[in-house]
């Protein structure tokens, strides 16, 4: 299902009841966030701020910070269906026969129908302004947080070799009216994208950042593509329907056409300013450091805009949600890779980056350890700090069982695999920035083949006669 915009999208909360409305005058300077997170740690509600504070536009944040949000922003029952809509087009056996090629043709046909369009009038060009980010219910979200902070930005930027596009998700800190920090990390796309305006001596790199839009290209923006996809192709994928794209009025950049809010502008490639600290979704406020400066030269918007935001902190939040939408939206890409895993789950407490937990199909000694050293070779896993392999028949997504496993079923010395490299630059365990060691854990079943020397012991589980004949009889009980 393909949402025209974002209000389009908060239509349809507010009909099923996920949405509340806050009339109450609220103040963005950290009221907004304390009230969000309340609601997000209890599984509660989208929220609309109509009242803010020092501004006339109303902010719409938690929209999908819940599984059934999630799910229903990307048009789907169950997160689980993308991922097995791409398991299907990726089945090279289907296409093995004329048979099969004919038969694929009607699910390959849609495809053909999603590339980006472009238009030439747009909604989000209705009003053209002069720069003045003060008029932005942005959020100052934390106590410590250097500032105020967009949030939620899909900061558009184009290869000055290839001229093709990139979309990526990067806050921005509010230095004054017209600027802010652009706070892309060393492996990101934006960063490598700014490296090569830096290098060819080219000093204003152009930038456009759209606030709002269909919830799956703000979900697309954030996710983790080969460079070679370009990510509104994807949120066409995702929303069956072509997201229509409309050039900014001072640069050529293509941004998404019903976006609330635009800022076009520039990055000064000779410019750096400290941004931070800011509250991250660790957890744990990252420190300042120097970032480029994103100078805003015009802003467009709609007559009548929602600016939209999301907090982030100690989990459960909203972005965690966005999260497991990657977890379950990317495991056909890796298991084509790697067959023999069965499932694979980012616990919410592991903030993406620090913990995956895999189950598979062992076959040999040492089995496990193929799998992490592959999961740390494939681009954004190369950030995950710890890698749990389970057996196949171990439930991911039970983290009791999981845990279970982990604390009884290793050997220190014969099952814990030290790696160093990458880590993700918002990790402070390490004691230097963006590497540090990984450990991978295998919590596997052994044998003699693993060079195990007694026998191991089965999980305790009772006869399926007995659990058949306690269920039939349970009414009979008389326990409630």
């Amino acid at each position: 299902m393909a949402y025209k915009n974002l209000q389009g999208f908060i239509d349809i909360l507010e009909k099923s009841n996920q949405l509340k409305r806050i009339k109450t005058q609220v103040d963005p300077n950290l009221e907004i966030t304390e009230i969000t997170d309340r609601i997000s740690k209890n599984e509660g509600p989208a929220l609309i701020f109509e009242n803010v504070k020092g501004s006339e536009y109303p902010v719409a944040i938690n929209l999908m910070g819940s599984f059934e949000r999630m799910s229903l922003a990307l048009g789907l029952k169950k997160l689980d269906d993308i991922g097995n809509k791409i398991a299907g087009l990726l089945d090279l056996k289907k296409y093995s026969t004329l048979f099969g090629k004919i038969s694929a043709i009607p699910e390959l046909l849609p495809i053909a129908f999603i590339f980006p369009k472009k238009v030439k009038k747009a909604a989000c060009q209705e009003v053209v302004e002069e720069p003045d980010l003060d008029k932005l219910p942005i959020l100052k979200c934390w106590p410590q947080d250097g500032g105020r902070f967009i949030t939620l930005p899909i900061v558009f930027t184009k290869d000055p070799e290839t001229e093709e596009q990139n979309a990526g998700m990067y806050r921005l800190q509010q230095y004054d009216k017209n600027s802010t920090g652009m706070h892309w990390h060393l492996h990101k796309d934006g960063k490598e994208i700014y490296e090569k305006y830096k290098k060819k001596g080219i000093t204003k790199m152009p930038v456009s950042v759209a606030l709002g839009g269909d919830p799956a290209i703000t979900y697309a923006a954030t996710a983790p593509l080969p460079g070679m996809i370009d990510e509104m192709l994807f949120a066409g994928f995702l929303r069956n329907k072509p997201v229509e794209m409309v050039k900014c009025i001072t640069n050529e950049i293509y941004v998404p056409a019903e976006s609330e809010f635009v800022l076009e502008g520039y990055v000064d490639t000779n410019e750096l300013k400290e941004e931070g600290p800011f509250g991250d979704h660790t957890g744990y406020y990252s420190l300042k450091d120097l970032y480029p400066v994103f100078h805003i030269e015009k802003i467009t918007r709609k007559k009548n805009p929602i600016y939209p935001a999301t907090v982030v902190g100690k989990p459960p939040m909203e972005d965690c949600y966005m999260g497991k939408a990657t977890e379950r939206i990317f495991l056909p890409l890796i298991k084509m890779i790697l067959p023999e895993i069965v499932d694979m789950s980012f616990p919410l407490e592991g903030v993406f980056h620090n913990c995956a937990i895999i189950s598979i199909n062992k076959k040999y000694p040492k089995h496990p350890f193929k799998v992490m050293n592959a999961l740390w070779g494939l681009n954004q896993m190369m950030y995950t700090k710890m890698l749990i392999v389970v057996d196949s028949d171990v439930d991911v997504q039970d983290m009791s069982t999981v845990m279970w496993k982990v604390f009884n079923n290793i050997d220190a010395k014969r099952d814990l695999l030290i790696s160093e490299g990458p880590l993700d630059a918002l990790d402070h365990s390490s004691d230097n920035a963006f590497y540090g060691n990984r450990m991978g854990i295998d919590a596997t079943k052994k044998t003699a083949a693993d060079g195990h020397k007694r026998p191991w012991p089965d999980d305790i589980t009772m006869s399926e006669e007995i659990k058949k004949i306690v269920s039939e009889k349970w009414d009979e009980y008389g326990i409630d």
